[in-house]
């Protein structure tokens, strides 16, 4: 008799309760096409399956992928954290066609944000991706936040309910399930949970009023799936982290919201949770709290790590340290879903755009965000683009391009560019851009002192910098002309450039 793991035998493999505790993984894997191991596991009940960049090229290949994976599993879900903006997977190496919540907050037209997310959804769909883990319902309530920022539809707790709902009606529309993040709310942070376990202090009648309303609002607009934060929130549950906490996901979220949908936990391997209980223990927890689904596989994507996990759950049944009608009761709701999804997968019909698409509403919100201070002069001189570059969160990682350069070299004939990060001096900008006319991109200024100190030293010495802020606009404009976009994706740096050059 062959031992997989924790007293599993070979013939235990396809059992109920290996079944179960399979369906509850959304794992992550390497590579632009299915594994056999994946496929394999597929097979065996895994109900789930996250993409990340590295396993897009293109929209074709990507289709082909999904449909790889619905040969072994018609109704598998097929997740991603696609939020538009800065947070991009569909495009990774361009950036995002969409503009993020912030700017579609700073418009503050609900119709649009609907109709942004029910384009970008019809775009997943038509790859077949049907699970988004998105939008942010986060309200970016601490301008320091390291991780939200221009991820959150604003400050402001009612307009950020009132466009998480409009969101999750429009990407639902299109076939693909909304998961509505990060409750019970990660925007009064000052620590990003892939690093350490944010701590919220704050009190309940607070909690209420601010974060929780968002999250009020996408249960109301029917909401298919709900993501927890990995972040402690003392005035809920003083020891645990809301992803491990029953008084936060059942009695909070079940029981006083009434919320029926799937929970799905935060990346399991983030430091808040793996490097506090470990992603085996932090899984079983989270299942024992409510959590229905655990998501796993940005930093971990192989096949062992999915044993593990199913091997724990399983154990845990066992030893009794977790209630098996709790498991039964969260596979139930992750097929549930995958049912879902596949009727709404064939009632939208994904394919050739159909009627209400709108291919170029990206960057028509994108230029309908952009705030302008001060007065373009006409574009005489070639220009000189320097991006003053924070070190990128996870969440958005590094691999996504971003700023102006590109975009202003197409429209203005000899412009140039570099990336500046923090120790440059502001004199090797200025001795790089010679005569012509800078244009300085930076990104969250308010956060990066070294950012304000360089635009302090080029403006005085070059009166007519332009600056770009594609972060969170908080420092005081300046510059002869100071564009905020709300964000960085392809399309707000397009729609900056087209103020620039005059276009």
């Amino acid at each position: 008799m062959t031992v997989l793991a924790h007293g599993i035998t070979a013939s235990d493999a396809n059992d109920e309760l290996t079944r179960d505790a399979l369906a509850v993984l959304q794992p992550g894997f390497e590579g632009t096409t299915a594994p056999a191991w994946l496929l394999r596991r597929v097979g065996e009940g895994l109900t789930a399956v996250g993409l990340f960049g590295r396993n897009i090229a293109s929209p074709e290949q990507l289709a082909a992928l999904t449909a790889q994976l619905r040969a072994e599993r018609e109704d598998v879900l097929v997740a991603i954290d696609e939020e538009g903006g800065d947070v991009t997977r569909l495009e990774v190496r361009g950036g995002s066609s969409f503009p993020g919540n912030l700017a579609l907050g700073a418009v503050d037209d609900t119709g649009l944000t609907r109709d942004v997310a029910r384009e970008l959804g019809r775009r997943l769909a038509e790859c077949g991706v049907n699970l988004n883990w998105a939008p942010s319902a986060d309200v970016n309530s601490n301008p320091d936040n390291p991780v939200i920022g221009v991820r959150s539809f604003g400050a402001d707790t009612h307009l950020a309910a009132r466009h998480t709902a409009a969101y999750v009606e429009g990407l639902q529309a299109a076939g693909v399930a909304a998961c509505t993040k990060h409750f019970p709310g990660h925007g009064d942070t000052n620590v990003d949970s892939h690093h350490a376990l944010p701590r919220i202090d704050v009190d309940l009648d607070t909690l209420v009023a601010r974060e929780l309303v968002p999250f009020k609002a996408a249960i109301e607009a029917g909401t298919k799936a709900v993501m927890s934060a990995h972040i402690l929130v003392p005035a809920l549950d003083p020891t645990r982290p809301a992803t491990l906490s029953p008084q936060i996901l059942t009695g909070l979220l079940r029981k006083e919201l009434g919320y029926e949908g799937l929970i799905v936990t935060d990346g399991m391997e983030m430091n808040a949770i793996a490097g506090t209980y470990g992603i085996e223990r932090g899984s079983v927890l989270a299942i024992a709290a409510g959590a229905d689904a655990i998501c796993v596989g940005g930093g971990l994507a192989d096949e062992a790590t999915v044993l593990r996990l199913r091997d724990a759950l399983v154990a845990a049944v066992r030893e009794g340290a977790l209630p098996a009608e709790r498991l039964a009761d969260a596979a139930a709701r992750v097929r549930a879903l995958a049912s879902w999804t596949r009727q709404a997968r064939a009632a939208a019909a994904p394919g050739a755009p159909q009627e209400g698409s709108a291919p170029g509403i990206g960057l028509a919100a994108a230029r309908r965000a952009v705030a302008v201070t001060g007065t373009a002069a006409p574009v005489v001189n070639p220009l000189y683009v320097a991006t003053l570059a924070p070190v990128a969160n996870i969440a958005v990682g590094d691999e996504t391009p971003w700023g102006v350069a590109a975009e202003l070299a197409a429209l203005v004939p000899g412009t140039d560019s570099g990336v500046y990060a923090e120790g440059a001096e502001a004199a090797a900008v200025l001795a790089a851009a010679g005569s012509r006319t800078v244009v300085a991109v930076v990104r969250d200024e308010h956060r990066h002192p070294w950012m304000a100190q360089a635009l302090d030293t080029l403006i005085a010495a070059r009166p007519d910098t332009v600056v770009v802020e594609m972060g969170v606009p908080r420092a005081t404009p300046r510059g002869a002309l100071h564009i905020a976009t709300h964000g960085a994706s392809r399309v707000c740096g397009a729609a900056a450039a087209e103020i620039i050059a005059g276009v």
